[in-house]
C-alpha cells in the first residue's frame, strides 16, 4: 500500500485444515480488526503513531475490566463513534 502512504504495522492471519488436509485462510484479512495500520507522513521511528484500527474499543474494554464473558457490555455511543471514524478513514485511505 506504498503509493497509498499507508503502513500496514502489524496484522494477523488465521488458517485452518479442510476436511482434505490443506491448509485454508480462514478469517478476514487487512481490516482495522485483524490489522493496525499508520499513515506514512505520521510514522517515526520511537513516536507513536496513529492507528486506524479497533484500539479505542478495546482500550475502552480494558478500561472498565471487562471479563470477556457474555453478556457483553453495552459501549457508550463516544467509543462506538470514534472506532466508526477511524474505519472510515482507514476505508477511505486504502480505497481511494
Amino acid at each position: 500500500m506504498y503509493d497509498r502512504y499507508i503502513i500496514i504495522a502489524d496484522t494477523k492471519f488465521e488458517f485452518g485444515i479442510n476436511d482434505y488436509g490443506e491448509i485454508i485462510l480462514i478469517d478476514e484479512v487487512l481490516t482495522p480488526d485483524s490489522s493496525r495500520f499508520w499513515m506514512l507522513d505520521d510514522y517515526n521511528q520511537g513516536k507513536k503513531p496513529m492507528n486506524f484500527d479497533k484500539q479505542i474499543l478495546r482500550d475502552y474494554l480494558e478500561s472498565i475490566k471487562w471479563n470477556k464473558q457474555p453478556p457483553p457490555p453495552i459501549v457508550p455511543k463516544e467509543v462506538i463513534e470514534k472506532t466508526f471514524e477511524k474505519y472510515q478513514f482507514a476505508l477511505n485511505a486504502i480505497t481511494k
